[in-house]
């Protein structure tokens, strides 16, 4: 992950948790979720302050945070105790076995990257789920070039054909740019099937 991403999620864990707790519940998420996930074991990677981990296995998707944010982690355990989290990054999810999951949400999370770790890193989501599986996975639209927020985090402005094409082994069912209910910001989300 890039490397000041990571230090201003490090840095102000409890502001950036705070704000996305107080949003409006991500209702148009939750319906997708509901609509193409199977029951049974979820990965959200990135999972930041927990909100969507929770929500996830308090709705028929028993989950696993996975964060690489040890502040972000801090708070995702003392705001959500009865989940469990584990530290863990793109590309590599180190210590993430393949197969390992009937679902994987990745929300908002891989426009921290560099454009060179986007196809590496959805081709591991990708393999950590089960055949038949399924994965979400959206992110924040920039458009033009890279930029960087009053934090420092990284928004990259990347072609989504890097994505598309890091998924030819899955069958793509969502492909779709909206303003995210939760946050109010445009994002690209892509629902895709693992054969």
């Amino acid at each position: 992950m890039d490397i000041r991403t990571l230090s201003a999620y490090d840095h102000h864990a409890t502001a950036f948790a705070d704000d996305w707790e107080e949003q409006p519940p991500a209702s148009d998420l939750h319906a997708l979720i509901c609509k193409y996930f199977r029951p049974g074991c979820t990965a959200d990677v990135g999972c930041g302050s927990g909100r969507d981990t929770a929500w996830l296995s308090s709705n028929g998707f028993p989950a696993i945070g996975f964060e690489p944010s040890q502040g972000l982690l801090t708070e995702a355990r003392l705001r959500h105790p009865k989940v469990s989290f584990q530290a863990a990054a793109l590309p590599e999810l180190a210590g993430v076995a393949d197969g390992s999951f009937v679902n994987v949400l990745c929300e908002t999370v891989v426009m921290h990257l560099g454009a060179e770790l986007i196809a590496p890193s959805v081709r591991k989501l990708l393999a950590i789920i089960k055949p038949g599986g399924t994965l979400y996975l959206s992110w924040r639209v920039t458009e033009g070039n890279d930029r960087r927020d009053e934090y420092g985090r990284l928004y990259g402005a990347f072609d989504p054909l890097l994505v598309r094409h890091a998924l030819s082994d899955a069958v793509i069912i969502l492909d779709e740019q909206v303003a995210s209910t939760s946050s109010g910001k445009t994002i690209r989300r892509i629902i895709a099937r693992k054969t």
